[in-house]
């Protein structure tokens, strides 16, 4: 697919990079020459220095011949311009990123498309949808649902009390032979794998699982994980996130928000009802003990420093703080922080690459995520007629290497895929893949074409 972006930084950069590895022509179109020759040095993308709002910039990109057009920089309205326009000069799809939630109504939706912008993406948005389901399932350190619940993603630190710990794949499932869950990936001393039947749990393993929803209990109590009852949160910035998650959960928690500028301050106290606003700077620990830091269910730091951020929560988990959740936009940042104590990470980054990569794929993607920490997605595809993924288990089908299936949803049934599982056509299945193996997962699930 012949892919161009329109960044102004590391949220198009990573993009590039990323579908770069997937096997993409990618064209990135940045104004910072210096920044473009540093990309250029690591990388074979080909880069063109300008305004990407400017006809002539997008038709030096051959932007007529582009099968996706992504504007990502920090201004929605650029974004928005650069996708109507690139629209006009031939792209076959435009994804404009966006930054006022607004814009993500259905009738804002419809007044673009209008004008060439195909679909909108708003990552503080889905970032703070993200820390409101995470709040639902408390005890999971990342979550993700695949075809509305049906199947979900949970992301679990193993406890040295955990009852799996030193038991392999196999002993769990001889011991629980109803097991509702399957283990996908397990990530440990900074390196994920596809465990099979042999391969044992250790203590601090990030277990990345396929669960129905029946079971999540017994999914938390092999975890020796228990389920925290969320009733008090402390906010720290009080920014588009911030805001956000603050005005859906005011009418049912109580909520405490920090934030240093004053002016914001007013302004938020106008936008919310019945959360508490507090002008001060939360790496002041007189002011978290102050502010009963000790009996907070939840802490959340999604200032616009990831620095802030991960000192905040460890401060916080210290004081007393039962989960904590950064916002870390530095990705190199992102292990360190899992790796002190922080209990969730949230990259805006890896939102934007989530919502987006599901229009690069050639097969039916119906929902992506990007992980955390790891290079890997988990995927929702549809199996298409004459697939060669359909009329055999799954023991028997050739799964590229890097990939394994997970679950299976079928006319709003879900399964756990086991070796005697057979695909249909119209099933959506949940598959984790690293990106060498994305492009063969595709094949899979695409309609055999005979010559």
């Amino acid at each position: 697919m012949n892919i161009i972006i329109a960044g102004d930084g590391e949220v198009g950069f990573h993009l590039a990079k990323m579908l770069q590895d997937e096997n993409h022509d990618i064209t990135i179109v940045d104004p910072h020459e210096d920044l473009l020759k540093m990309l250029e040095s690591s990388t074979d993308i080909l880069t063109i220095t300008g305004d990407s709002s400017n006809p002539k910039i997008l038709q030096d990109a051959h932007v007529n011949k582009a099968d996706l057009l992504i504007s990502v920089l920090h201004e929605q309205e650029t974004n928005l311009l650069t996708a109507a326009v690139g629209k006009k000069l031939g792209a076959k799809r435009t994804i404009a990123r966006v930054s006022n939630p607004a814009y993500l109504y259905k009738s804002k939706k419809e007044l673009f498309q209008g004008i060439g912008v195909d679909e909108i993406v708003s990552p503080e948005t889905i970032a703070a949808d993200d820390i409101i389901d995470l709040l639902k399932q408390a005890a999971a350190t990342e979550t993700f649902k695949f075809s509305h619940g049906l199947l979900s993603l949970f992301m679990l630190k193993i406890e040295e009390n955990a009852y799996v710990v030193n038991k392999s794949l196999n002993e769990i499932a001889k011991e629980n032979p109803n097991l509702q869950f399957r283990a996908i990936a397990i990530y440990r001393n900074s390196k994920a794998f596809i465990p099979n039947g042999e391969d044992v749990f250790q203590p601090n393993d990030l277990a990345y699982v396929i669960t129905k929803p029946e079971g999540i209990p017994q999914l938390m109590k092999l975890g020796a994980k228990q389920q925290i009852e969320v009733k008090n949160i402390m906010i720290v910035g009080g920014g588009r996130i911030g805001k956000r998650t603050a005005k859906k959960l005011e009418k049912t928690l109580n909520i405490k928000l920090i934030e240093n500028d004053k002016k914001r301050c007013e302004l938020l106290a106008g936008d919310l009802d019945k959360t508490l606003i507090i002008n001060g700077d939360a790496r002041d620990i007189d002011l978290l003990e102050a502010e009963d830091i000790q009996n907070m269910d939840a802490f959340i730091a999604v200032t616009n420093n990831t620095e802030t951020n991960i000192m905040t929560c460890l401060h916080a988990r210290k004081l007393g703080a039962k989960k904590t959740i950064a916002l870390v936009e530095i990705i190199d940042y992102i292990d360190i922080a899992q790796s002190v104590g922080i209990d969730t990470i949230i990259n805006k980054k890896l939102i934007t690459a989530s919502y987006i990569s599901r229009f690069t794929h050639s097969a039916e993607v119906t929902m992506l995520k990007c992980l955390s920490g790891i290079d890997a997605e988990v995927i929702e595809l549809k199996a298409q007629s004459k697939s060669p993924v359909i009329k055999k288990t799954i023991k028997e089908l050739s799964i590229p290497e890097g990939s394994f299936i997970g679950g299976v949803v079928r006319n709003k049934q879900a399964f756990i895929a086991t070796g005697d599982f057979q695909i249909n056509e119209n099933d959506k299945v949940v598959v984790f893949a690293f990106p060498k193996a994305i492009s063969k997962v595709e094949k899979l699930f695409k309609t055999k074409t005979w010559f």
